[in-house]
């Protein structure tokens, strides 16, 4: 669940503003709590319970009020803090890991605020690439769902993305091509060799997939060169690989200036 929490008539504005506007591909509840009673006991509660907290008031009262049940950004939720007037997004907690400093630039766009980000890299702006592995003819609904979901986990939309890509075997995978067009997203494909150089980045490495195509991995190569190649930066991977019965997913990221 999201819950966007509002302390002023203002903020309660912008909330219902954020909740009506909110990407349906999240597939999150998005619920505004406006002056939640007990204060800290609430927020305090739904932080544990894993809820994607916006608080649209001063950074510390939220710092504050979640400084008693924070435990690493391994585990904690993505937070973020917005000022009343919708200017200013501050991605506070699970910046990178927990995926608060992607969600907060979806926020900014979708508001025409400025992204503030104290973590990594301030100021680049990040280009998100995606990388799908299949069976041979596989249904299209395995891919989208799939993909949805991954960009789901990362507070993502499909505008956010590049690009889909894949290697070389897959050029012609129909389901591919016309997953790419539905989202109006360029399809590319590389060849093993292309995709080799990207083997130290792997989170995994299968040697059936090796034996089989060529690489350790071909989502995630496929994400990381795309990323590469786009941003002339290296890439990194932002969602692991993810599979289903018939199709494997990946997103990866590089920045530009």
């Amino acid at each position: 669940m999201i819950r966007i929490v509002a302390l002023t008539p203002a903020g309660k504005q912008l909330a219902e503003r954020l909740q009506a506007e909110w990407p349906k591909a999240n597939n999150l509840e998005v619920r505004v709590d406006y002056k939640p009673k007990p204060f800290a006991e609430s927020v305090q509660t739904a932080f544990k319970n894993g809820d994607w907290l916006v608080f649209i008031c001063a950074t510390g009262i939220v710092m504050r009020t979640l400084a008693p049940v924070i435990q690493d950004k391994y585990q904690d939720p993505p937070v973020l803090v917005l000022d009343e007037e919708g200017k200013f997004v501050i991605p506070l907690l699970s910046g990178h890991e927990g995926g608060a400093n992607e969600w907060g630039a979806q926020v900014a766009k979708s508001l025409g605020a400025q992204l503030v980000m104290t973590t990594a890299k301030p100021y680049l702006n990040p280009i998100y690439t995606l990388g799908m592995g299949c069976e041979r003819h596989c249904p299209l609904e395995f891919l989208e769902s799939l993909m949805l979901y991954a960009l789901a986990q990362k507070g993502l939309t499909p505008n956010d993305i590049h690009s889909l890509n894949s290697i070389d075997i897959k050029a012609d995978e129909t389901n591919l091509i016309v997953l790419a067009a539905k989202y109006h997203w360029d399809f590319n494909t590389y060849s093993a060799q292309q995709l080799a150089p990207m083997e130290p980045l792997l989170s995994t490495k299968s040697d059936y997939i090796f034996n089989t195509v060529g690489v350790y991995g071909v989502a995630e190569s496929a994400a990381l060169l795309a990323a590469e190649n786009v941003t002339g930066t290296e890439p990194e991977l932002i969602l692991n690989k993810i599979k289903n019965a018939k199709a494997t997913c990946a997103l990866a990221r590089g920045f530009v200036g």
